[in-house]
C-alpha cells in the first residue's frame, strides 16, 4: 500500500511511501529483512519512501565494530558516562511523555508530533510487533531513588543490529548538552558489545540541516 503527504525535508515536494504490516508469528523475521534493505517501523507497519521524481532520503546505518569516536564525541561520551542507562519494557510512563513534551516544544515546535497526547505517545511505543525497548538515561540515583529522566530512545533490537526508532531528551539544562549525539554514541558502544554489527538511524537527507547531525558517525553505510 502507499500513502502521500507534503515532504517534511524538502519544500514543494510530495511524499510517497510504501508500507506493509508487520503481523503474525513471523513479524520479527519480517521486520529484520525488510530492515536490511532500508525500512523502518512504525507501530505495526514497516515503511519507507518511493517518491517518483526524487530520492533524497537515503537510509543509514553505523558500523559498530569499525566505528571510531572523534575527539568531540569522545568528550561527549566522558560527559555523561555518569548517566545510568535501562533498557526498559516498551510501557509507557507520565515521566517519559512530560519530557517528550517539552522536547518537542524545544525543538520541533512545528512539527507533525508537536500535538501528540498521552494516547498517541502509548500507540507509538506500545503496539510493536517485534523486540523493542525504551532505553531510558537517568541522573545518578540518590539514596536508592531514580534520578531525573534526561533522555529516552524507542528502539528495536533486531538480528542485526539496533534500530532507533525515535529518541528525546532533555533541551534546556545546559550540563546535558549534546545528550541526542550522546544517546546515539550510546547506542553504537551497547550494539559493538553485543556483537550486532549495526545502529539503523533511519533516513538521512544529504540537504537537510535537521538531519546533518547523521553524517558525523563513520562508517556510515547507505
Amino acid at each position: 500500500m502507499t500513502t502521500r503527504a507534503p515532504c517534511p525535508y524538502i519544500g514543494g515536494k510530495t511524499e510517497r511511501k510504501v508500507f506493509t504490516e508487520l503481523t503474525g508469528q513471523h513479524a520479527s523475521e519480517l521486520n529484520d529483512a525488510l530492515g536490511r534493505i532500508g525500512f523502518r517501523r512504525s507501530q505495526g507497519v514497516a515503511y519507507r519512501p518511493s517518491c517518483i521524481d526524487c530520492q533524497a532520503c537515503i537510509s543509514v546505518r553505523v558500523v559498530t565494530q569499525e566505528f571510531q569516536p572523534s575527539a568531540s564525541q569522545k568528550k561527549l561520551m566522558k560527559r555523561h558516562a555518569d548517566l545510568e542507562v535501562t533498557a526498559c519494557k516498551p510501557w509507557t510512563t507520565e515521566e517519559q511523555y512530560v519530557l517528550l513534551r517539552r522536547y518537542l516544544r524545544a525543538r520541533h515546535p512545528g512539527g507533525g508530533m508537536v500535538d501528540m497526547d498521552e494516547s498517541d505517545f502509548a500507540d507509538m511505543v506500545e503496539q510493536s510487533p517485534v523486540k523493542t525497548y525504551v532505553v531510558e538515561y537517568r541522573e545518578p540515583s540518590t539514596n536508592g531513588r531514580p534520578g531525573k529522566l534526561v533522555g529516552a530512545c524507542l528502539t528495536d533490537q533486531q538480528a542485526h543490529g539496533l534500530s532507533m526508532i525515535y529518541s528525546f531528551f532533555e533541551p534546556y539544562d545546559p550540563k546535558r548538552a549534546g545528550l541526542g549525539t550522546y544517546i546515539i554514541l550510546d547506542h553504537i558502544v551497547r550494539g559493538g558489545r553485543a556483537g550486532l554489527p549495526y545502529v539503523y538511524l533511519g533516513y538521512w537527507v544529504e540537504t537537510s540541516k535537521r538531519m546533518a547531525y547523521k553524517a558525523r558517525f563513520r562508517p556510515l553505510e547507505r
